[in-house]
């Protein structure tokens, strides 16, 4: 058994070359909410790789998807997005569909969710001063309270990933055939009060792939890209995994241990320069009035700060959980940044799924033996070696 290449036009679907006589430098990369890459090379075979009937050549940037599959499964699937010459090879590097977004101007219809709607007042200006009754009564008559201001309805954040999607595919030559979850987050954008709108309007500028990534942090959700046959062979099918926010489960039942089956590790490493034992977060607003919030542990060290910019809400409660999550990941713990492992009866190749809890037992120089509990957030999967690299974090960064 061994690994397949699939071409085809992204546009159209059609299928392009069944065998590409492509040469990965390494195993695809999946992600947990990213795109995944894949690398490789070609020793052109000229006449598959000239132009096809649509006159565009067999690869094209931005025109041509390439898929990995073994043993008649699809492992990965994504967009031509570099090609560079070296002599007589060509340099292909491939992101998922996932990167389609980014930096893609939104000009869909306007959001504004959770915004104040003032309500018109049969009494407005007849109280020109302000005495709390109506000019030119007689007797005199109090001003009748003012109707409450109503607020526009507020939009669950997959719902605006929806929206962007359906957007982007709208166009002539944008559709990539992808397909997402149709279940809501349970996050709803905007304040329930009015006080903080969130909006995402065209004529901000707004890019797709930011805005995307913005909703999906603050639903505190994740997302994986999957690529599959459909019953006939006849056809990619591509969809979006929408998780009940965070992707994954705690693996009890797999277990990952140094001298059985990890065959080796990345060195574990503290934060270094990284740390910060204080997270700032600046929101919406300009000047003095920038919504600001303030996240602060006493770990006993010396005060290191560090400033990030979330400019969609002014809402505190968010600012802060935006700065909780930051300040985890900058905290002095350890981690293994990532691990290679074999087939074994511990946890066989797949078992797992991004986004999955795992207890990492190592040992380390200086510290011992130590077992702590790691989050895949991507895999590299070699069936043909029987191999897999997983990256990880720490389970303990996420909010």
């Amino acid at each position: 058994m061994s690994w397949r290449y699939i071409a085809q036009r992204t546009t159209t679907g059609d299928f392009l070359d069944w065998d590409v006589p492509f040469v990965a430098s390494g195993v695809p990369r999946r992600e947990l909410n990213g795109p995944g890459l894949m690398q490789g090379t070609i020793n052109p075979e000229y006449s598959r790789l000239m132009a096809k009937p649509d006159g565009l050549p067999l690869f094209a940037e931005w025109g041509t998807s390439l898929f990995a599959e073994f043993n008649g499964k699809i492992r990965w699937g994504g967009i031509v997005t570099n090609l560079s010459y070296e002599g007589q090879s060509v340099k292909v590097e491939c992101a998922g569909y996932t990167a389609y977004p980014n930096g893609m101007p939104y000009f869909g219809r306007s959001i504004q969710a959770g915004i104040k709607i003032p309500q018109k007042w049969a009494y407005d200006g007849k109280d020109k001063n302000h005495d709390g009754y109506i000019d030119k009564t007689s007797p005199k008559r109090k001003m009748p309270p003012r109707p409450k201001d109503k607020i526009s309805p507020r939009w669950d954040a997959y719902d605006v990933v929806r929206e962007i999607w359906g957007h982007l595919q709208s166009y002539h030559h944008g559709s990539l055939g992808l397909t997402i979850d149709k279940h809501d987050s349970g996050y709803l954008l905007g304040a329930s009060n009015g006080e903080d709108p969130w909006n995402l309007l065209w004529w901000e500028n707004p890019d797709c792939g930011a805005v995307i990534t913005d909703v999906m942090n603050l639903a505190k959700a994740d997302y994986t890209e999957s690529h599959r046959w459909d019953g006939t062979k006849e056809k990619m099918l591509h969809h979006i995994d929408l998780g009940n926010k965070r992707l994954g489960r705690a693996r009890t039942d797999l277990r990952f241990a140094e001298g059985e089956n990890i065959i080796a590790k990345a060195t574990p490493q503290g934060p270094g320069d990284f740390y910060a034992n204080q997270v700032y977060v600046l929101g919406k607003g300009v000047g003095q009035k920038t919504a600001r919030a303030r996240v602060v542990i006493d770990d006993k060290r010396l005060r290191r700060a560090r400033v990030i910019s979330r400019k969609s809400t002014a809402n505190l409660k968010t600012l802060t959980s935006y700065g909780q999550t930051e300040r985890a990941k900058h905290s002095a713990r350890l981690v293994v940044p990532s691990i290679a492992i074999r087939q074994h009866l511990n946890a066989g190749l797949g078992s797992w799924a991004l986004g999955d809890r795992i207890l990492v037992q190592v040992e380390v120089p200086w510290i011992g033996e130590m077992a702590i509990w790691h989050r895949i957030i991507a895999e590299e999967i070699d069936p043909a070696e029987g191999v897999a690299v997983l990256s990880l974090t720490r389970s303990d960064f996420y909010g």
